[in-house]
């Protein structure tokens, strides 16, 4: 009889999301058991607990998804779990929080798509204006676009402060360029629009960040992605259903929340076989599910 799968589900929050656990038993793993409140200084001692109980091939039967609402303290704590490894006993990790590292991969490859679709080009050179950029969704959609070769800006509405610690800490883990903007105004966010080529909506559920008078102001946009599915949506006039609609009085077309949802779903699904599958370890980020993603747009 073969050794169950058993994935440890990690997060720093009071309960641990029963959508991630839903999806990791979907996808193959036999059991899915959380640990929740759980710092950093846990990880290593979870992780060698994990490990040191299993056989070498026992431990290939075994994951670790790490989970949360932070980004940095996510990819933090599976650098912390890769560290407490102990070859041969080494397990493959997948970091999600909040679900919004594949929610960013899955909004970034569907951009992609209909950049080559309908304009015949990508993202390089282009301006890419995130707005809601200082959560998690804006964190790892702002990783991918730059490597993509965008110049990207993210968008806060506190004041400029915050933002640019943001925007810095990202630059200085990834090598890149991400810039930042105050868009505490509407007139700030209409300058900002402005100039761009593709924008991303990922603020909280529910708040509306763009008007639709303001998209129209907008002459070189050409994909507008909205990942709120509560209403109102976080820009004017996207719908949630929307794949590829054009945008009235506008060059741009719009991409909904549930259109992305569809494939970050898929992508989350794929990570866990992955894990699964693999007969070596595997670290898995926002990076791994954009390679997914694109495939699974393609």
């Amino acid at each position: 009889m073969s050794m169950p799968r058993i994935l440890h589900m990690i997060t720093p929050l009071k309960h641990m999301s029963p959508f991630d656990v839903n999806m990791a038993l979907d996808a193959g793993f036999d059991a899915a058991i959380p640990y929740t409140n759980v710092t950093i200084d846990d990880v290593k001692g979870l992780v060698q607990d994990a490990i040191f109980s299993r056989s070498p091939d026992g431990v290939k039967r075994t994951g670790m998804f790490i989970a949360g609402k932070r980004a940095v303290e996510a990819l933090d704590m599976m650098q912390r779990a890769k560290e407490s490894m102990v070859p041969p006993f080494e397990m493959s990790v997948f970091a999600d929080p909040a679900g919004s590292f594949t929610t960013a991969a899955a909004m970034v490859a569907c951009a992609m798509k209909v950049l080559k679709e309908k304009f015949s080009t990508d993202l390089k050179g282009k301006s890419v204006v995130i707005y809601g950029g200082t959560g998690v969704v804006g964190f790892a959609s702002a990783v991918i676009s730059a490597l993509e070769g965008a110049k990207v800006t993210l968008v806060g509405y506190d004041g400029p402060e915050r933002v640019r610690k943001f925007a810095e800490d990202i630059n200085s883990r990834f090598g890149i360029d991400v810039g930042y903007a105050d868009g505490s105004t509407e007139q700030q966010k209409t300058d900002l629009v402005r100039e761009a080529d593709v924008v991303f909506s990922a603020g909280p559920a529910g708040r509306q960040l763009l008007s639709a008078a303001q998209v129209k102001q907008a002459k070189n946009l050409k994909v507008v992605t909205d990942v709120n599915a509560v209403p109102p949506a976080g820009v004017e006039g996207v719908e949630v259903n929307d794949k590829s609609k054009p945008i009235p009085g506008t060059n741009a077309v719009a991409i909904g929340a549930l259109a992305v949802g569809n494939v970050k779903y898929k992508t989350e699904a794929g990570l866990f076989k992955q894990m699964i599958d693999s007969d070596k370890p595997v670290y898995l980020d926002f990076r791994d599910a954009y390679t997914l993603a694109k495939k699974i747009t393609s």
